[in-house]
């Protein structure tokens, strides 16, 4: 009986993963870019797993993904005991771990200058693997010329 149930259990992985295998080919290339501007850590979290979805649907070798964070959604790469004008950081060790494996998958993270100046915040120090290749001058105006540059724009 064991022996049915693991052929069984093979099958239906090979299945399942010839599935996933048509469906990334289904979909072709793909460049999107996820905005977020807002500081609720559950709202973070979901974004950061609507990404992750993605790339397994799609396949990371067919995905360019760019996330554009500014105003609260800085908040995402902020240490919680960062003091800057920024009422929360979200940056613990399980945001910043979901972060590193998006970056592992090739997720680029974009953060908005302007928000750093207005809301004092030193990327070196107060933000987790924020280097200055991830600065934008605006986070408002690189999505827009993402757009331009033909990335799907997806706010979760």
């Amino acid at each position: 009986m064991k022996t049915i149930q693991i052929i069984v259990l093979a099958i239906v992985s090979m299945a399942v993963f010839g599935v996933n295998n048509a469906f990334a080919e289904a979909y072709g290339k793909q460049k999107v870019v996820y905005h977020i501007n807002y500081d609720d850590p559950k709202t973070q979290a979901g974004a950061l797993r609507n990404i992750q979805n993605h790339i397994n649907a799609v396949g990371a070798e067919n995905m360019e993904a760019k996330v554009v964070l500014h105003g609260k959604g800085l908040s995402l790469l902020l240490s919680p005991d960062a003091k800057t004008k920024l009422p929360k950081g979200n940056a613990d060790q399980v945001m910043a771990a979901k972060v590193a494996g998006l970056k592992d998958l090739g997720v680029k993270f974009n953060v908005c200058a302007n928000t750093l100046k207005g809301k004092e915040v030193n990327f070196e120090k107060d933000m987790y693997d924020v280097q200055k290749d991830d600065i934008v001058p605006s986070g408002v105006a690189e999505l827009s010329h993402l757009q331009t540059q033909g990335f799907t724009y997806i706010k979760p």
